[in-house]
């Protein structure tokens, strides 16, 4: 394989990738020209917000090409186009060959969750000590408990378990789901808006042998003494009416993806329903709790 490297303003970046996507790029990769320097900037978004910025001041773009012919036509076409104005082709270079899969696979490794309970890709022997498990690899799912927001909410689940009925509201891999079955949930329903998560909550689930019912949200009926959330801030306090309002009475609220300087904002949006506080703390994310 070959890649292609440009360095591309702001204002071209868009046309500049479909274009390589057109032109039959393996993959294209961006990342922030002035990285690791001053100039770096820091680009956040949250689902449905749009991102502050489109791109970084300048983009060191990447596409890979089967081959070295392709590469070169593909660069010599990019700057004959108008859009390529402020662009610079920073050249073509061979890349090495690599046993990809087993290079990806060793960056994972077990994620523990407390001492007795981790995440486990399948190609790893679960540790001596593990008397619970879940298999999950990266890659194939949304959420692998590597995340801090991931990890405070299993570690609560692990903490009380036979929560009885339990909802995981926007399952994603269906981790959290999983987790309040292997620890002795008598039902568990995991709804997304996405149907590729509602797959791999599935898939997942029969890999570790618990059964959780997936879906749409429609699919949500009655009330539970678990419900789960581990979206973001913005979603979470939208979303305040209805899961406060599928809490059964004496249940647990259990909210993530909320960054310590947001626990304002969910507490005065949850005050109507429920009061709100922080349980848990990790490298700047927080686990909000509620009994209703």
């Amino acid at each position: 394989m070959f890649e292609l490297s440009i360095m591309c303003p702001e204002t071209g970046l868009e046309e500049l990738t479909d274009a390589l996507d057109a032109m039959g790029a393996l993959s294209v990769s961006v990342e922030d020209a002035d990285a690791q320097t001053d100039a770096e900037q820091a680009l956040f978004g949250e689902p449905g917000m749009p991102p502050p910025k489109e791109g970084w001041q300048r983009s060191r773009v990447t596409a890979l090409f089967g081959d070295e012919v392709l590469a070169t036509e593909a660069a010599n076409l990019l700057m004959a186009q108008d859009f390529f104005h402020g662009c610079r082709l920073l050249g073509t270079a061979a890349v090495p060959d690599q046993d990809w899969v087993r290079l990806t696979q060793a960056q994972f490794t077990p994620v523990e969750i407390t001492p007795e309970f981790w995440i486990v890709p399948t190609w790893h022997e679960p540790p001596a000590h593990a008397h619970q498990i879940i298999r999950l690899d990266p890659g194939l799912a949304f959420g692998t408990g590597t995340h801090p927001t991931t990890r405070m909410c299993l570690r609560w689940v692990a903490g009380r378990p036979a929560q009885g009925r339990v909802l995981d509201y926007g399952c994603g891999s269906g981790i959290l789901a999983i987790g309040a079955a292997k620890f002795g949930a008598r039902e568990v329903v995991a709804v997304d808006i996405d149907t590729a998560a509602i797959d791999a909550t599935l898939l997942n689930a029969t890999a570790n042998s618990v059964t959780v019912l997936a879906g749409l949200p429609d699919l949500v009926k009655g009330q539970f003494d678990l419900v789960l959330a581990n979206i973001l801030a913005t979603p979470l306090k939208v979303l305040a009416p209805l899961l406060c309002s599928r809490v059964a009475p004496g249940g647990h609220l259990v909210l993530a993806g909320i960054l310590e300087r947001q626990a304002d904002e969910l507490i005065a949006a949850y005050s109507p329903h429920c009061r709100l506080a922080v349980s848990d703390r990790e490298d700047g994310w927080i686990l909000m709790t509620a009994m209703v």
